[in-house]
């Protein structure tokens, strides 16, 4: 999955790098060599493209070691750009939730098979994701940064039961960083975070496949 992930991203720099050739405008704005928080956000990109397309075997537990080193690489460029908040995100709540998905997912079980939330439950989660946008909106002032603040939290600890619902958080996630860096002028990011969105798409077919084959036996 990695090598995929890197066969995606590859496919995207020669496409930006045809950009900025064709229009000598963006030279310099997709492709900043010269920025060190675009350089980690690179392998940062491929590790969690990888992760995501690795967990869509809800028997695969491996991926989540790249989703750790994931988190790593990005509390480092959220650093180097000054997003303090989110390096604590990263370190003290995305890398713990990680551990926890693998030590849950490789329990010697037949039956932890993907599922949905009972309906409480789901209301329960977007309370909690409202209540969550609500005080980092109060806190940051920005509505679509605490829509992803509050559903990678979301995603990230449902994923740890294998419930269907955190892609539905993940795709969210993605969507608003799309918004978001469309709103900024953030081409590249537009980009990384639309290739995102297409990979967590897939994770979501995957498991309701499952889900249905599941029902199917049953």
């Amino acid at each position: 999955m990695t090598l995929v992930s890197l066969l995606i991203y590859g496919s995207l720099f020669v496409l930006l790098y045809l950009l900025e050739w064709l229009i000598p405008a963006w030279q310099g704005t997709l492709l900043q060599w010269h920025n060190p928080a675009w350089l980690v956000g690179i392998p940062a990109s491929v590790l969690g493209s990888a992760y995501v397309l690795t967990v869509r075997n809800p028997d695969n537990y491996t991926g989540f070691y790249l989703g750790i080193a994931m988190s790593a690489l990005l509390a480092v460029q959220c650093y180097l750009q000054h997003q303090y908040d989110l390096v604590f995100l990263y370190l003290a709540v995305f890398i713990p939730f990680l551990v926890k998905s693998i030590l849950h997912w490789q329990q010697p079980t037949t039956d932890f098979l993907p599922s949905f939330l009972s309906v409480h439950y789901a209301l329960s989660a977007l309370g909690v994701a409202i209540a969550i946008v609500a005080v980092d909106y109060w806190l940051a002032g920005s509505v679509l940064s605490a829509i992803m603040i509050a559903s990678s939290l979301l995603a990230n600890f449902l994923m740890i039961y294998k419930k269907v619902d955190t892609w539905y958080y993940w795709l969210l996630y993605c969507a608003s960083g799309l918004v978001l860096f469309v709103l900024v002028g953030n081409w590249f990011s537009v980009m990384l975070f639309a290739v995102m969105l297409l990979v967590n798409l897939s994770g979501l077919i995957a498991w309701l496949k499952i889900v249905r084959q599941s029902c199917d036996m049953n």
